[in-house]
């Protein structure tokens, strides 16, 4: 394991600057930067599935600081998602907006309970009573509140979490100070997951919320204050194929 942390804090450094973040390598988060607003972030990660070209192209079509949703978005669709999906779901995150905020509804599970996971309980509930989804495409978009019995390792809300927690070359740290870095769950995906398998940070062979657990309960023994700082690495080690 020490060779290992030693590959992954020199992967960390090596990955921790802007020029991850561009044309040819693209990531929604350079639309989220762009921006700097934890409300549009939490749309780019939310629509951040797929091929990350065609991510950051849908993203980047998008007039997020509009006055007039139903005109903006009544021709956008992305994958599972129908023009009346995202003009429903960027009026419910407008409505959010009025009723608090993101950061706000997710600090009152956070806080009461020291964990992210019933942050995120807390603010999916409070979105999807806004959003009252019933479509395919805003089911799969927002998720299901009951967290812990749908197994999904929330990937979009956990990368979510770690741009607005963390703060370095490629995070934005918005909530800086806010939410402990040591309580951030990896943002599982196939790269991740396929590749801790191969370096050895897990056995299970179930991809779900257990498993980012674990993985991040790995990590945390080569950082404990800030383990979800080496997920950008892992990412790119596993698209890049280098292990």
């Amino acid at each position: 394991m020490k060779e290992l942390k030693k590959r992954l804090d020199a992967e960390y450094k090596a990955r921790n600057n802007e020029c991850e973040l561009s044309v040819e390598r693209p990531d929604p988060l350079i639309v989220a930067k762009k921006h700097n607003d934890e409300h549009i972030a939490l749309a780019c990660a939310l629509f951040a599935y797929g091929n990350a070209s065609q991510i950051v192209k849908f993203l980047s079509s998008l007039e997020f600081e509009t006055d007039d949703i139903e005109g903006a978005f009544a021709d956008k669709y992305y994958r599972f998602q129908t023009p009346s999906d995202t003009v429903r779901f960027f009026k419910a995150l407008e409505e959010l907006q009025k009723e608090g905020g993101v950061k706000e509804h997710f600090l009152r599970g956070y806080q009461k309970y020291g964990s992210v996971i019933e942050g995120l309980h807390f603010i999916i509930e409070k979105l999807n009573a806004i959003l009252k989804p019933d479509t395919h495409g805003l089911h799969f978009l927002v998720g299901d509140a009951d967290i812990k019995l749908t197994g999904s390792p929330l990937k979009r809300w956990n990368m979510y979490l770690r741009w607005m927690v963390r703060r370095d070359c490629l995070d934005m740290g918005l909530w800086e100070g806010a939410v402990e870095k040591r309580h951030l769950i990896l943002p599982l995906d196939t790269h991740t997951f396929n590749v801790s398998k191969r370096l050895g940070l897990l056995e299970r062979k179930s991809y779900d919320l257990k498993s980012a657990i674990l993985i991040t309960e790995k990590l945390r023994e080569f950082d404990p204050k800030d383990p979800i700082k080496y997920d950008f690495a892992l990412y790119r080690i596993g698209q890049e194929k280098l292990a």
